[in-house]
């Protein structure tokens, strides 16, 4: 599972990226860890308006969602979706046909597990640009108040050999989507074979990671500050290496 990811950069930044300009009197607020579990609003560009950089709520709610309650339930449910059922499950296949996004991300954090213990580690692409995940979207009304939801969730792949020895307890990546392939992602009229031949691991040798400390799993400290992000070496991996 994909639940932490940076997205660090600023307005003029993504914009100049991914070629976009950000929704009028929209704020953007950089920040280093993004926990899934808390729904933060992060940018993503969406397929219906992908001249707009926007911010959902990770978390995606389906349409099916009848109360508040089962929708909070639900978004818990669907941080990520699984690029091998994503067409067959309930909760994504309206989804994945038409309402592709590109979730705007700096880098993301996963754990490697070595004997009993843990150990955090930061990727991003070795330019360190930003970039983009595959995500899908959706926007849900809850009937009782008209409040609107405009909320996502990440798509995961197999792991490729670098994520396959970092993430080895589930083998598991987030779907990165290449650069140069980031407007055929959000095209509305792409048919099922097509989406589904850009949902590949993305190639281990344009990435970079490193382990870092457990400031990442601090409760009396507010992790979400640069040092998080920071090269941290932990002697006892080397008896697994």
């Amino acid at each position: 599972m994909c639940s932490n990811t940076s997205a660090k950069s600023d307005i003029n930044s993504l914009e100049n990226r991914f070629k976009a300009k950000v929704k009028k009197g929209l704020v953007i607020e950089p920040h280093f860890l993004l926990n899934g579990f808390e729904h933060p609003k992060t940018p993503i560009i969406t397929a219906e308006e992908p001249e707009l950089i926007q911010t959902f709520n990770w978390g995606l709610i389906p349409n099916f969602c009848k109360t508040l309650k089962d929708a909070k339930d639900m978004s818990l449910k669907t941080l990520n979706a699984k690029s091998e059922t994503i067409f067959a499950l309930p909760s994504f296949k309206n989804s994945i046909t038409s309402k592709r996004c590109l979730v705007l991300v700096d880098g993301f954090y996963e754990w490697q597990t070595m004997g009993k213990n843990k150990y955090p580690y930061f990727i991003q692409l070795q330019n360190g640009e930003p970039f983009a995940f595959g995500g899908i979207y959706n926007t849900w009304v809850n009937k009782d108040t008209g409040e609107i939801f405009n909320t996502y969730s990440i798509i995961t792949t197999s792991a490729n050999p670098l994520m396959a020895k970092i993430h080895n307890s589930k083998m598991r990546m987030p779907l990165i989507i290449p650069k140069e392939k980031e407007q055929q992602w959000i095209d509305k009229d792409l048919k099922q074979n097509e989406i589904e031949q850009l949902m590949l691991p993305f190639d281990e040798h344009l990435m970079e990671a490193w382990t870092i400390s457990k400031l990442i799993t601090n409760r009396k400290e507010n992790p979400d500050k640069e040092e998080v992000q920071l090269s941290f070496e932990y002697p006892e991996l080397e008896l697994f290496s």
